[in-house]
């Protein structure tokens, strides 16, 4: 086997994966092989990353131990097809394609092939997010009905090494997804709302970006570091009266925490949504 760790899609996710476990020592740049049909792209990971590429989905597939799926959902039917009667005996697949069961992948690698028909394809699926890319990203797992706990703790591995892990039943991935998958960019959207308020108030825009950056990064390390609710920690900032009191009691009025909680349903729900398209692709 040429290499430990082949990659189909070299997008930013993977980018950010590849390069969470080449810092973390897991794998070094000539065991890991990626393929993508941008050549821009696999140009970006052997020139930053230094690791192998190959355009061709089949060949990386056929030539690592472990395999990992980081195409869009839309894109997995196509990959899995090109990939299919290539894969070795005992692939571990671990897919990050949002929505996309482990059932899903298992069945489609296991159909309309006699060579594979027999065979049990491990697959652990995850959901990480972009904060990788700077070693804080969030991952959760879960293992599709042939993966083992040590291929469980390999994939939890590989995700570890930039992200903090939680192991999850497969049932609870879209709400994952929504969450925290899709979570970063709802965070960039207040921000960039912040910003905007500022330079409306007279800031320029680098010091509205400093100011709102700052302190979301400040919040959050609050947050992760102390055993007070989410409601209590909000609750010191918001004296009776005063400025932040201000602006709650006007995004209460405004429908702010209705609207958010049911912006996240709507997440969790496309993501259901885009499970339901592959398994009945002429709906």
């Amino acid at each position: 086997m040429k290499f430990e760790l082949g990659i189909i899609g070299a997008g930013n996710m993977a980018q950010a994966i590849i390069h969470g476990v080449l810092q973390a020592g897991l794998y070094q740049p000539q065991q890991v092989c990626a393929a993508d049909p941008s050549d821009q792209r696999l140009e970006l990971f052997r020139n930053t990353l230094k690791v192998q590429t190959n355009p061709d989905n089949a060949y990386v597939a056929a030539n690592c131990k472990t395999l990992l799926l980081c195409v869009k959902p839309q894109q997995i039917a196509d990959a899995l097809q090109q990939i299919q009667p290539s894969l070795p005996a005992g692939i571990l697949i671990i897919s990050i394609a949002a929505g996309i069961s482990t059932g899903f992948i298992e069945d489609f690698l296991t159909a309309g092939s006699s060579k594979k028909s027999t065979q049990r394809v491990r697959v652990v699926r995850c959901m990480p997010n972009t904060p990788m890319l700077v070693g804080m990203g969030m991952a959760a797992l879960c293992s599709g009905h042939y993966a083992t706990d040590d291929d469980l703790e390999q994939a939890a591995g590989i995700f570890r090494s930039a992200a903090k892990v939680m192991i999850v039943p497969e049932s609870k991935m879209d709400a994952v997804t929504a969450i925290s998958g899709s979570g970063p960019a709802y965070f960039f959207f207040l921000v960039e709302q912040m910003v905007k308020a500022g330079v409306l108030m007279g800031l320029d825009r680098e010091q509205a970006r400093l100011l709102a950056g700052q302190t979301a990064l400040g919040a959050a390390q609050m947050l992760l570091g102390s055993e007070q609710t989410v409601v209590e920690l909000r609750r010191q900032v918001t004296s009776p009266r005063g400025t932040t009191h201000a602006a709650i009691n006007y995004l209460e009025a405004n429908n702010w925490p209705i609207i958010t909680v049911e912006a996240v349903r709507a997440a969790a729900k496309r993501s259901r949504e885009l499970a339901c398209q592959m398994n009945n692709p002429t709906n």
